[in-house]
């Protein structure tokens, strides 16, 4: 339940009816509820996916290596638009997610973690794109594993702060 809904939530979770006594939470709190845990549940598939889409990028990105010194550089290049467009996807669904959050579903909060996930995740994928071109590659690790930080205490705190959701 979200904040602008617990402000009306009486003792023992019911939402008060004005008569002194407490009755279930109205359907459309429990429509808002669902709706919330079916948006979450989507936004942590998406970052299944983002996982997955990293992993191939970098086998891809080894098969590449490996096919010194004749290298097929027309098919990187079409992995290579491939991931781009598996990302650029993922990151339009989550903004969509996070206008949801944002208008219908009445949770600024959670909005903002979605915005600085995007950030981050925006940030990460410049540094592992920039590590396959090789050189300074010890500055940009040591930039990534920061981001990765940041992107798992974003993900920490979203998973805090939407458990009253479930």
């Amino acid at each position: 339940v979200g904040p602008r809904v617990r402000a009306g939530i009486g003792a023992g979770g019911a939402v008060p009816n004005g008569t002194g006594r407490d009755s279930e939470p109205s359907p459309a709190l429990e429509l808002t509820d669902e709706a919330l845990r079916a948006l979450l549940q989507r936004f942590y598939a998406l970052q299944g996916e983002r996982v997955e889409t990293y992993r191939l990028f970098e086998e891809g990105h080894r098969a590449y290596l490996s096919s010194a010194p004749h290298y097929d550089f027309p098919r990187y290049r079409q992995l290579v638009h491939e991931i781009t467009a598996a990302f650029s996807g993922i990151s339009r669904e989550v903004l969509q997610l996070r206008g949801r959050l944002r208008g219908e579903l009445g949770r600024p909060d959670l909005a903002q973690h979605l915005t600085r996930l995007q950030e981050r995740e925006q940030e990460k994928l410049q540094l592992v794109s920039a590590g396959h071109g090789g050189g300074g590659r010890w500055g940009r690790v040591l930039l990534l594993i920061k981001t990765i930080e940041a992107i798992s205490e974003i993900l920490q705190d979203l998973k805090y702060d939407s458990e009253e959701a479930e």
